[in-house]
């Protein structure tokens, strides 16, 4: 529990002095894109009110509030599977990276009423149109740990 427990607030921390770094004394939120290094790395903010690229995008508050609830939910089962289950270090630093990433999302929704996103990477000629944060790497980079390193009991 404690390795999960750290990792989430260290990926809760470094998610949101990140969008406040970039969102407010940058003032991406005013500029709308800063090349950092063209073409590979630019900011280039956007307001996502769905989840992943967009998806299921509303502006109404309904859909704001659903998906807080869906992410507390989520973030809510994880840490009772690691208390449950007594995960060992990879699995509970990959529970704390979706936990601190779905958190951090989950304070953008309440503070901004949408996530704030301004990383955007492309490469090779492909331009890539979207934008992700550092939360939205943790809960991949978790999930996928999650699956890597939660292995059930293997049948007889």
């Amino acid at each position: 529990m404690a390795w999960m427990t750290r990792i989430a607030l260290l990926i809760l921390v470094l998610d949101q002095t990140s969008k406040y770094a970039v969102v407010q004394l940058l003032n991406l939120k005013e500029l709308g894109t800063l090349q950092v290094l063209p073409p590979y790395l630019n900011f280039h903010m956007a307001w996502n009110r769905g989840v992943n690229f967009g998806l299921f995008s509303g502006d109404s508050d309904a859909t704001r509030w659903i998906l807080i609830a869906i992410a507390l939910a989520i973030s809510a089962w994880v840490v009772s599977w690691v208390l449950r289950d007594g995960l060992g270090r990879l699995g509970q630093i990959s529970a704390g990276l979706l936990v601190g990433g779905a958190l951090g999302n989950v304070l953008d929704r309440l503070v901004y009423g949408a996530v704030a996103d301004f990383l955007n990477m492309s490469c090779c000629g492909f331009e890539n149109p979207f934008a992700f944060n550092v939360a939205d790497i943790a809960i991949f980079a978790g999930a996928f740990g999650l699956i890597l390193f939660t292995g059930g009991k293997k049948a007889p």
